[in-house]
């Protein structure tokens, strides 16, 4: 379980296609990762299974592949970075399980006085899960869905910490993005779904 609030800002140091999967190999400043634990890469729920001075190594399985962007990294790729949450730690964000729902596309960067503002086209689970006000992860940092200016468009808001402490300040019209909507709201919705159907 993670927070969606970034602890730090590593780099793909090397890519290597590995048993059906992709092995990726990540500097960061954490000095006491331990074998097998979980670390959130760009919100991807990841394993260590590898660790030495200033990097981890995590290998990623085909399914996650298949909903992630994480098989088009390359060498030199800046990425968000969390450790999984303790018991005891304080919730900052949103509750984040790590589990990426899919990719959207940034459609739009707008600057505001105080903020910038992204409008992403998200997959339509995503969409589904996706309401005024309420959480949406994306690239691993939890974020307040600003808007929804159109279907299966939403709009989040990226305040002068946000852009300066994690990737999102890089993005730009065309790039991809991870998204994991709304915990809560997919449960609300699997309920009222299942209700329908009886």
């Amino acid at each position: 379980m993670f927070t969606g609030i970034v602890t730090a800002v590593g780099r793909v140091r090397e890519t290597r296609p590995e048993s059906g999967g992709l092995d990726l190999a990540i500097e960061a400043p954490y000095r006491d990762l331990a074998l097998g634990e979980s670390v959130a890469v760009d919100g991807a729920c990841l394993t260590v299974k590898d660790t030495g001075p200033g990097w981890f190594g995590v290998h990623v399985v085909a399914t996650s592949l298949e909903r992630t962007s994480l098989g088009r990294y390359s060498a030199g790729r800046r990425v968000n970075l969390e450790r999984a949450l303790r018991v005891g730690d304080r919730l900052g964000g949103h509750l984040v399980q790590g589990h990426v729902d899919g990719t959207g596309v940034v459609l739009r960067v707008a600057e505001r006085a105080d903020a910038r503002l992204l409008d992403i086209r998200v997959p339509r689970e995503v969409a589904a899960v996706s309401v005024p006000l309420g959480s949406i992860t994306v690239d691993g940092v939890s974020l307040t869905v600003n808007a929804v200016p159109a279907p299966d468009v939403i709009q989040v808001s990226l305040i002068p910490f946000t852009l300066q402490e994690t990737t999102l300040g890089e993005r730009v019209p065309g790039d991809e993005v991870q998204l994991e909507g709304d915990t809560i709201g997919k449960y609300v919705r699997a309920l009222i779904e299942e209700r329908r159907e009886r």
